[in-house]
């Protein structure tokens, strides 16, 4: 089957005064029609940026300097701006983190909707308007039909993020992009939006990526997990495996930073030592072995491959089966 999203050894630079940083470095994966990739890592991970440069909105300077992006087959990180706007909606449709950014707060819910409807398909003012509403109703906005004609701050932030998604899904897309859709609300909303992006994009068959800082947002949500760390792939698998057993030491960390109804009540959250490297600050070698308990001079010296592990792929030389490293402590990957 081909992928809904193909993205192969990916690399965005930034040139600045003082040289070009590499935000993303030779990153790949795919998403099949109808799976949810969670990507995930710390702030300055390069989530964000990755889906920037999928749907060509990478803010100048930065730019794709190599790979491929390949949606359903054909690739599009070389198309002309004008041809990358037709598909951005069309083809790829996005949820970003603040609902306000992708409404006009001086249109009503209504136009907004019927003109991205009639944007990308040839169809009736007065069909449109019957989608818009349809659209309402599906992400579950109570009185759809009176609500087209609300604005933007009528409406509560998880119902404007509702109707951010029916914005995204106004064009059937192959593909949804959801970038922190949750951060900004009530936990208890945070998880009916999830159930919501979850419920419609499988019944309409898309593939999404959601990007998050959030592992309980990925366990609840996703199919496979793609853990990023300074623009560097470090772990991707299944979810179940990567939550239970994560193969490589940041996710390891990710994962023992979750505090536990399990864990006492005066206990101190696990947390990784140091913090993020800078664009301009990448170590040489694997990123990570800074912050590494189990980091050993091939770490420093050499950027370890994907390896195969029993839970999928990481990034990490422990997994290297002809490797001459000291024995990793209990509890390693």
């Amino acid at each position: 089957m081909t992928p809904t999203l193909s993205v192969r050894n990916l690399r965005v630079e930034i040139p600045t005064r003082h040289g070009v940083l590499t935000a993303i470095d030779d990153l790949s994966f795919d998403i099949a029609p109808g799976e949810v990739l969670g990507v995930v890592g710390e702030s300055g991970a390069g989530k964000s940026i990755t889906g920037a440069a999928i749907i060509g909105l990478l803010e100048p300077p930065g730019r794709v300097a190599g790979g491929e992006i390949r949606l359903a087959g054909e690739r599009v990180d070389n198309l002309a701006p004008a041809q990358m706007r037709r598909l951005r909606g069309r083809r790829i449709g996005m949820i970003f983190q603040d609902p306000l950014t992708s409404l006009d707060p001086l249109y009503r819910i209504g136009d907004q909707l019927v003109e991205t409807i009639l944007t990308h398909e040839n169809i009736p003012a007065a069909a449109a308007r019957d989608k818009a509403e349809r659209l309402l109703n599906e992400v579950g906005i109570p009185a759809a039909g009176q609500r087209l004609a609300s604005y933007p701050h009528q409406f509560s932030g998880g119902m404007r993020q509702r109707v951010v998604i029916a914005l995204a899904l106004a064009a059937d897309p192959a593909l949804v992009i959801a970038d922190e859709p949750t951060t900004a609300l009530d936990v208890s909303v945070q998880a009916q939006i999830i159930a919501l992006i979850k419920r419609l994009c499988r019944e309409r068959g898309a593939a999404v990526m959601l990007i998050t800082h959030d592992m309980g947002v990925i366990a609840e949500t996703a199919d496979r997990v793609c853990v990023l760390y300074a623009g560097r792939l470090a772990e991707i698998g299944s979810v179940r495996d990567v939550v239970k057993r994560p193969q490589h030491p940041y996710t390891a960390g990710l994962m023992a930073a979750i505090p536990s109804l399990a864990d006492d009540l005066g206990a101190r959250l696990a947390q990784i030592p140091g913090s993020m490297p800078r664009l301009d600050a990448i170590p040489k070698g694997c990123a990570f072995h800074p912050r590494c308990e189990y980091a050993f001079d091939r770490c420093v010296a050499a950027r370890p491959p994907l390896y195969r592990t029993a839970a999928g792929e990481a990034a990490c030389f422990l997994h290297d089966p002809e490797r001459a490293a000291p024995a990793p402590a209990e509890g390693a990957p």
